[in-house]
């Protein structure tokens, strides 16, 4: 699987999926609840999200209004925002990531809701299917299973060959994180390499959890994609080069922020597909009718100046493979 490993995502669907409800009343403004994990300060996903939405003929304050509502990492904070939402009767909610889309679940069964960055929809009853998702949920999923996970610690492998033992750092709060890790486990046996799996709920907990990593001399680490971990990824990128620890991430912010590399799909591509979801929507479409896109593409980001501090050589293989390479 290369840099732009094309898995196959169930989108046929979509441009047939009929209409089960009637489009908006006219002279009625639409009213779109947004519900983050993250950070309002996180622009590049807001704006990639309106962008989205204009190019759809949807404008913010003109025909559309939106509500924005954000943890910034604190997931106890999801479940009161979403009923904030359903209380100020919003005709859609978009609920990015896999926390956000739980606790928009939780508080409404009604209110279509468009899920971006789940990671697993149907193992957490979001959904009944991605082809047919029976209630009111539908939207983006982030992985398509083992094979991403799998990738990302054979990536970590060439770059360290002679890794035996990978810390993988999750977050306990967000319940994405149990499926994820089980596939991490799968990839492992797979890989030959020995687990050290570490938690932190937030960033007071980091700290705690590399003294683990240097008391087991871990050789390389896996952190799992989460809106926390992204809110604070600069001082997780400083951590990982105090302790000289190659880092693999899922989202290329975290990179940019001075890990050492990425693999995943574009959080910026996902939040503009969002948008269209809510536009079918909004225009009389029913969740239960659209299926859920999983990822088509993924990325590979590597930061040249963070391997030099290590004292690493990035095989030109893997350099040949890479969609942005940061010096």
């Amino acid at each position: 699987m290369d840099r732009r490993a094309f898995i196959s995502g169930i989108t046929g669907g979509l441009l047939a999926a009929p209409l089960g409800a009637e489009a908006q009343p006219a002279g009625k403004v639409p009213r779109i609840g947004y519900l983050s994990s993250g950070s309002a300060t996180a622009s590049r996903f807001v704006e990639t999200f309106r962008q989205g939405l204009h190019e759809l003929g949807w404008v913010e304050g003109e025909n559309v209004v939106i509500d924005w509502r954000f943890a910034e990492g604190r997931f106890d904070r999801l479940p009161g925002l979403a009923a904030e939402l359903v209380r100020l009767k919003v005709d859609v909610i978009v609920a990015a990531p896999t926390p956000a889309a739980v606790a928009a679940k939780n508080a409404t069964e009604t209110i279509p809701i468009v899920m971006s960055q789940v990671s697993d929809p149907v193992g957490l009853e979001l959904i009944a299917s991605l082809a047919r998702p029976g209630g009111n949920a539908t939207g983006l999923s982030y992985s398509v299973g083992v094979e991403s996970f799998g990738k990302a610690l054979e990536l970590l492998k060439e770059i360290v060959p002679k890794v035996r033992r990978v810390a993988v750092l999750s977050n306990p709060a967000n319940p994405g994180h149990t499926s994820v890790i089980t596939a991490v486990k799968v990839a492992a046996r797979s890989l030959g390499v020995q687990l050290q799996l570490l938690e932190a709920r937030g960033p007071n907990e980091f700290d705690v959890a590399f003294a683990a990593m240097a008391r087991e001399r871990v050789e390389t680490l896996l952190v799992v994609a989460d809106s926390m971990f992204l809110l604070h990824r600069a001082r997780l990128a400083d951590l990982a080069a105090k302790n000289r620890l190659p880092s693999m991430h899922g989202a290329r912010e975290n990179v940019e922020a001075g890990g050492l590399m990425s693999y995943g799909p574009s959080n910026v591509a996902t939040h503009r597909r969002a948008a269209f979801f809510v536009d079918r929507i909004l225009k009389g479409a029913r969740p239960a009718d659209l299926p859920v896109e999983q990822p088509t593409t993924f990325e590979l980001v590597i930061n040249l100046k963070t391997a030099k501090a290590l004292g690493l050589t990035i095989p030109p293989s893997v350099l040949a493979r890479a969609d942005q390479v940061i010096e």
